[in-house]
């Protein structure tokens, strides 16, 4: 008789906005994992959720000790609170899934599975995303620019959605970096990865709180995090512009002393400044957006603050 596998899975969801969702999300974990058969943690990380979600994850705890919970001080952003879960797990295989119930619970035993073949991680890939259309274009729009600006190539079928193993999980507590995308940060570290196709199911409750102005702002702290190419642009865009003068200059001296026609044209000269003043001032905007950065690490603040824990979980200090 082949022994049961006795792996514990720590499960880390993110809290915001979804407290309709999370008890049936939790019996739907549960299960699925009683199924695999293996024991579970499940970590929920409150990030400041506008709603009840709080006493929602309290009233779980008080039904299942193994459901634990985590309450952010206040609003630190998706990937800060999965950071914390992660910072707080002990599971030989740790799942990171999103709270809204578009990540189908049933197919961690599929991530789990495909893991069981020698992978260290699995990442879940939507192939058909049950999103708006909106969504959808701003999220491929996302990738390919974060694609263009770093030189990789990125999935955006695949998210949050995914298992890795203890030692992936112990090595991304180490990137303690403030700007922060969890699936940038698993596939940069390498390891033995792969993905599987699943189904992604439609919003339940709520909206996204990844509006257009949010995931621009993620996409910059993206790019500016991980990519120094916008600062070669600049450099290049500079040059580009001073080689542009310099053959102007050339023209207009050969019409005033070969051609002998005057040089006229206030308006030009002023279109002129005011496109080369913008061009500095963009540019200047590039360079202090990295120094904002450079700012923020500088001043070593912590990535996340906790008002309260409920339940048995100690943080995995730093090596």
């Amino acid at each position: 008789m082949e022994n049961e596998r006795t792996d514990l899975i720590s499960v880390v969801i993110p809290v915001y906005g979804c407290e309709r969702c999370l008890i049936e999300l939790a019996n739907r974990i549960i299960q699925t994992i009683q199924s695999i058969p293996a024991d579970y943690e499940i970590i929920m990380v409150n990030d400041a959720s506008p709603d009840h979600a709080w006493e929602t994850i309290l009233k779980l705890h008080q039904k299942d000790k193994k459901i634990k919970g985590i309450n952010l001080s206040r609003n630190f952003g998706q990937h800060h609170a999965i950071t914390a879960g992660l910072d707080f797990t002990s599971g030989d295989w740790v799942v990171v899934m999103d709270c809204d119930l578009q990540d189908r619970p049933e197919e961690i035993a599929s991530l789990y599975e495909r893991a069981m073949d020698g992978y260290d991680v699995v990442f879940a890939q939507r192939v058909q995303r049950q999103d708006k259309n909106l969504k959808k274009f701003t999220s491929k729009s996302f990738y390919k620019v974060y694609d263009y600006f770093t030189g990789k190539k990125t999935d955006a079928s695949i998210a949050n959605f995914s298992i890795s193993q203890k030692k992936v999980v112990e090595s991304f507590r180490k990137l303690r970096e403030q700007n922060r995308y969890f699936p940038f940060f698993i596939q940069w570290m390498g390891y033995q990865q792969t993905k599987i196709e699943v189904q992604h199911d439609a919003r339940k409750e709520g909206k996204s709180s990844y509006q257009l102005k949010k995931l621009f702002a993620l996409a910059t702290d993206a790019i500016v995090s991980q990519s120094n190419k916008p600062l070669r642009l600049s450099i290049g865009v500079g040059f580009l512009m001073a080689f542009a003068s310099f053959i102007y200059a050339l023209y207009l001296f050969f019409r005033y002393f070969f051609l002998d026609e005057p040089v006229q044209g206030w308006t030009s000269v002023m279109v002129s400044i005011f496109f080369i003043g913008g061009l500095i001032f963009f540019q200047l905007g590039i360079i202090g957006l990295y120094l904002g950065k450079i700012f923020n690490e500088a001043k070593n603040r912590p990535i996340y603050l906790i008002k309260d824990i409920k339940g048995e979980v100690q943080k995995v200090q730093q090596k």
